[in-house]
């Protein structure tokens, strides 16, 4: 069997019909349309919006203004002030933060913020640090550590 034998099976492809090509051709005259009207003409009808007259559905509901950007990235915010539940020289990552009731699920990603005091060294995972939180981690003897997200993106 070779290219040019491949075909589609008997009766797979209709003819296409051919209407308003005169009146021999049984789709003559009015084309299927009907007589007259605004859908007999070209580019005749009306817009799916139109609802006969009555106040269409977008004017009956309220103005909604802005949008949904569908590529925002959320972060759950954690204070400085919740990190002092942990002990000193401990390991603050996402496994700590869910253990600790600060954090639902693995998938989240974390935003330390600079809101409260820090007296203790610990070594802080996350996604993202704010300015003022990674100054006060590290002038309380810790570090820093950003964490790339699943998806690629920090």
């Amino acid at each position: 069997m070779k290219l040019h034998d491949l075909a589609p099976p008997a009766g797979a492809h209709r003819k296409r019909r051919r209407i308003g090509r005169g009146l021999g051709s049984g789709r003559g005259t009015t084309a299927g349309k009907g007589t007259k009207g605004q859908k007999a003409r070209s580019g005749g009808g009306v817009s799916p919006k139109f609802e006969g007259g009555q106040l269409p559905l977008v004017k009956r509901l309220p103005y909604r203004r802005g949008f949904n950007n569908i590529n925002r990235v959320e972060y759950q915010p954690v204070n400085l002030s919740d990190l002092q539940a942990f002990e000193a020289g401990s390991s603050v990552d996402v496994a700590a933060l869910i253990g600790a009731g600060l954090l639902k699920n693995e998938r989240e990603r974390v935003k330390i913020l600079g809101t409260g005091e820090l007296d203790r060294a610990l070594t802080v995972t996350a996604h993202r640090f704010s300015a003022s939180a990674r100054e006060k981690i590290e002038a309380a003897g810790g570090a820093c550590h950003v964490l790339e997200h699943a998806s690629g993106t920090a």
